[in-house]
């Protein structure tokens, strides 16, 4: 049985997912200022899907090196510090943030007003928001949080974006069976603003009990798709025939398009001779720049917390699903990648 282990993913092909054992380490094997991580438990979700289908133009791969033409896929979570040689961190304690699919990690970790970042020479040139780490104490909410927090936390940022729009009547979301999709939803409807979800005849039914929509339409309704504007598209698929459709079927009713997300991740990206407003890329960390400074970091996570409280408190139909070892971590990543995760489902690794 191996004991530290990483899940390898070829760049080129998203489906292979190889498990490579690694050297055990100890804290002998560490420089000044790493840290020794053992990975206690991570979510993994089509948004880890869409960190691999946009490694390359976004950074994602740089996080945590691999072999050459290998990546590692970064996903949310817990650690827990096996050894340390840096000043500020002590062993046995336990941290939440950006993480690798593996069973152990180094980084080199040092501590801010904030809490921690990873000041590794290959992460220098990365987004601060991935690169903080908070202490994290065991908490009943930390697997909600795992599966919750980062793809919720799009969902708050979009949802406090859209809600300075002046005029929208209604938010169009692809993919609308992703947990962001469906964050964004809960969120905006809080506010009483109607949604319309976009999602595979598979999802369809599943989705219209959820509560969470005021329509659901499967993408072969698509032509049916007619809305009073100013509507916002808010894309997480990533597929440009999808867009082009949505573009088309709404007409002069559609006023934004978003993109946020990929996760047709083999679908072809956008073309050339779409209809109505140019598609723009909301990137969450800049969001969260913008009201870190108006706000302040404090009030941005208050809110933010007590809006994950809620959805989880006003969502029961949400259920944990548990996978154990690199055996049950690729079982999960199969069901993702290929589509078979229920809507209400969301899968923890427990390395």
């Amino acid at each position: 049985m191996i004991t530290f282990w990483d899940a390898l993913i070829l760049k080129s092909d998203l489906r292979e997912i190889e498990i490579r054992s690694t050297p055990d380490r100890t804290s002998a094997d560490l420089a000044p200022g790493e840290v020794l991580l053992a990975v206690d438990r991570f979510s993994l979700t089509a948004n880890n899907i869409t960190y691999g289908a946009m490694g390359d133009a976004f950074g994602y791969w740089r996080f945590f090196p691999a072999p050459e033409g290998l990546g590692r896929i970064p996903v949310w979570g817990f650690a827990t510090v096996l050894a340390s040689k840096s000043p500020d961190v002590d062993p046995g304690q336990r941290i939440f943030g950006y993480l690798p699919m593996s069973s152990h990690v180094v980084m080199s970790l040092v501590k801010t007003r904030q809490g921690l970042v990873d000041v590794a020479a290959h992460r220098a040139d990365l987004p601060p928001t991935y690169n903080a780490y908070n202490l994290a104490p065991s908490d009943p909410m930390d697997d909600y949080r795992a599966l919750l927090r980062p793809l919720l936390m799009t969902s708050f940022l979009l949802d406090d974006f859209l809600a300075e729009i002046e005029g929208l009547q209604t938010l169009v979301l692809s993919s609308a069976s992703s947990k962001t999709a469906m964050g964004l939803a809960w969120f905006a409807g809080q506010r009483g603003m109607k949604t319309v979800g976009l999602t595979s005849s598979a999802n369809q039914s599943a989705l219209s009990r959820f509560d969470l929509y005021g329509d659901v339409l499967a993408y072969d309704q698509l032509t049916t798709l007619q809305l009073e504007g100013p509507v916002a598209f808010v894309d997480f698929a990533g597929n440009s025939a999808v867009v082009g459709q949505v573009h088309a079927a709404l007409g002069g009713a559609l006023t934004r398009s978003l993109i946020v997300g990929g996760t047709h991740w083999e679908a072809p990206r956008l073309r050339e001779g779409l209809t109505g407003p140019t598609p723009v890329l909301f990137f969450a960390p800049d969001q969260i720049r913008k009201r870190s400074a108006e706000w302040g970091p404090q009030i941005l996570q208050s809110r933010f917390e007590g809006a994950l409280a809620g959805f989880v408190s006003g969502n029961p139909w949400l259920t944990l699903v548990y996978n154990q070892g690199p055996d049950g971590l690729v079982e999960a990543y199969r069901a993702v990648i290929e589509g078979r995760t229920a809507p209400q489902n969301g899968h923890i690794i427990i390395p």
